[in-house]
């Protein structure tokens, strides 16, 4: 039996910078029957210049005349807002995530909040003093790929090596730092240390992901996850933005252990990503769909399941008389045949009893070779 695969319901900023509704979203995806609820945590002001533009989709989902700061600014939660969102999840019994965009934010997460796993998003995957930091850290991560090269995936495997396992001082670390970076002198250094390859292993599961809301079905690209496993032996998961929950369920079959999907309680509600998330109803069918799957994967052992064997008896034939055959008479294919139910000699023997000479009479449809029961 396959390990149960983790489901998070990525409320992002889907709440709209609305703490109430953040909680009732926690509450929905934990009746949908989610592992978790992942949020984000940022500051504007520490994330964007002022001049930074929009993405496409977020021009078509929110206010055009207003900056991708102003957006931001708006999606924003304190840090207050995190706890008590926190201390609800316990009390309902769903686990609490957040992406940090920033050290300050990481730090929050790690120190105040004592968070087991922290979610690095695409963005962020070039993002060096961030990937450094949480590695440093300690605590479990959760890498996402999206817009991501096979060679960018490695060097920020590395600075999370580098933070893993470097124990000096800052100094010396920034020295180390300027050898493993993309113009330095050493290159794949950590990330080739036994103890390194070890914590990335224990620590660090990659996930497959397209950076666009909604992204095409066309794009997901699900064998990547075994070009990931393979590249770096680390395990995947499914970070999914596309429509529906088909290509989820493909990627569980394919061996994610962590499908991350957005959530949200209304599409039609403005804000970036609300349209390429799913209602709780969807989100329920999601991880039904899921709990499904993982449990239809078996352990790859090919032969009869328990129910399967009473359905043998009935499902397969046995070699029979078509025609009555007296004692020492040849069998020929005119009089012998299959017939449904088993249990009596199978049909793999036919052609050893074509030309054989019956042992004893037999009637119109009797088991060839079988002893019949006495009168």
């Amino acid at each position: 039996m396959t390990a149960r695969v983790t489901i998070i319901a990525e409320v992002g900023v889907n709440h709209n910078g609305d703490p109430e509704v953040a909680r009732r979203m926690v509450e929905a995806a934990w009746r949908a029957g989610a592992d978790a609820v992942k949020f984000q945590t940022f500051k504007a002001d520490r994330l964007v210049l002022a001049a930074a533009p929009k993405a496409p989709y977020q021009e078509r989902t929110t206010d055009p005349g207003e900056s991708q700061r102003e957006m931001l600014r708006k999606l924003e939660l304190a840090e207050e807002d995190h706890r008590r969102l926190q201390d609800f999840c316990r009390e309902i019994g769903i686990d609490f995530l957040s992406s940090p965009f920033d050290e300050v934010s990481l730090t929050f997460l790690v120190e105040e909040l004592n968070l087991s796993t922290l979610k690095l998003p695409s963005g962020e995957i070039t993002n060096a003093p961030l990937l450094v930091a949480a590695g440093r850290s300690g605590k479990k991560i959760l890498l996402s790929t999206g817009m991501a090269t096979l060679g960018e995936i490695e060097k920020a495997l590395e600075m999370l090596a580098v933070g893993m396992v470097f124990q000096g001082t800052a100094r010396a670390l920034q020295e180390v730092l300027r050898d493993v970076s993309p113009g330095g002198r050493a290159s794949r250094v950590f990330i080739d240390f036994p103890t390194a390859r070890e914590f990335l292993a224990e620590r660090v599961i990659l996930l497959q992901c397209t950076t666009e809301y909604p992204a095409p079905y066309r794009t997901a690209n699900l064998r990547a996850m075994e070009t990931l496993r393979s590249a770096f032996g680390l395990a995947v998961g499914f970070s999914d933005h596309t429509p529906g929950i088909a290509v989820a369920l493909a990627a569980v079959a394919r061996g994610a252990v962590v499908v991350e999907k957005h959530f949200t309680l209304d599409r039609r509600l403005p804000g970036p990503d609300h349209a390429a998330s799913l209602e709780p109803e969807a989100f329920r069918e999601l991880v039904e769909g899921i709990r499904a799957v993982e449990a239809s994967l078996g352990d790859g052992r090919k032969g009869p399941v328990a129910e399967e064997w009473a359905n043998r008896l009935v499902a397969r034939k046995s070699l029979v008389t078509l025609a009555g055959v007296a004692q020492g008479e040849l069998f020929t294919e005119a009089n012998l045949g299959t017939r449904r139910p088993g249990g009596g000699l199978s049909p793999m023997a036919y052609w050893d009893w074509l030309g054989r000479r019956a042992e004893r009479d037999y009637p119109v449809g009797a088991l060839v070779g079988v002893t019949p029961d006495p009168p």
